[in-house]
């Protein structure tokens, strides 16, 4: 499915992005599933990859939040820009880096339907009508949105798939 352009689509496509990474995930066999692999050049590990996926829910539910009460959150982190990106995700990659797989799947998950529900507040219209929301610049919330689920978590399974190769 390409890009999602409306929210019936994102919340489709986030779903199926999400169970496509851990049904993946399930498929690895469980000795092989908590190796250290160099996935990146950040990422070890597959509770590496989740637990970024969880954090970057927790940044955009952050942005949200700030957004929404009419400030401009700091994104994509306090002291961080876009230009500095790999330096924040390393910054979150210390936080998570000792996180079990299945600690990170359950961090995951709950964070997913948090982002989910934030969706779902929201009409078509808010969320795909671009500037519609001074905190998103000249974007759309829904482009935010799709960022932090289905585009990140498809990102996700490209990371951890070279890891199949090995197993074969």
């Amino acid at each position: 499915m390409p890009r999602p352009t409306n929210k019936t689509e994102l919340l489709a496509l986030s779903d199926e992005n999400l169970e496509k990474l851990l049904v993946f995930i399930d498929s690895i066999p469980g000795d092989m599933r908590e190796k250290t692999y160099e996935l990146n050049e950040r990422d070890r590990t597959i509770s590496d990859v989740v637990c970024h996926l969880h954090e970057w829910h927790n940044l955009m539910e952050h942005w949200y939040t700030v957004g929404m009460s009419g400030k401009k959150p700091a994104i994509p982190g306090e002291g961080y820009t876009w230009q500095t990106l790999p330096a924040f995700n390393r910054k979150i990659w210390e936080r998570y880096k000792d996180t079990g797989l299945k600690e990170a799947i359950a961090l995951l998950k709950k964070s997913h339907k948090k982002i989910m529900k934030l969706i779902e507040k929201h009409s078509n219209e808010e969320l795909f009508t671009k500037k519609q929301y001074p905190w998103t610049g000249t974007t759309s919330l829904g482009a935010y949105f799709i960022s932090s689920t289905s585009s990140h978590y498809d990102w996700g399974l490209k990371t951890i798939k070279p890891i199949k190769k090995l197993i074969a």
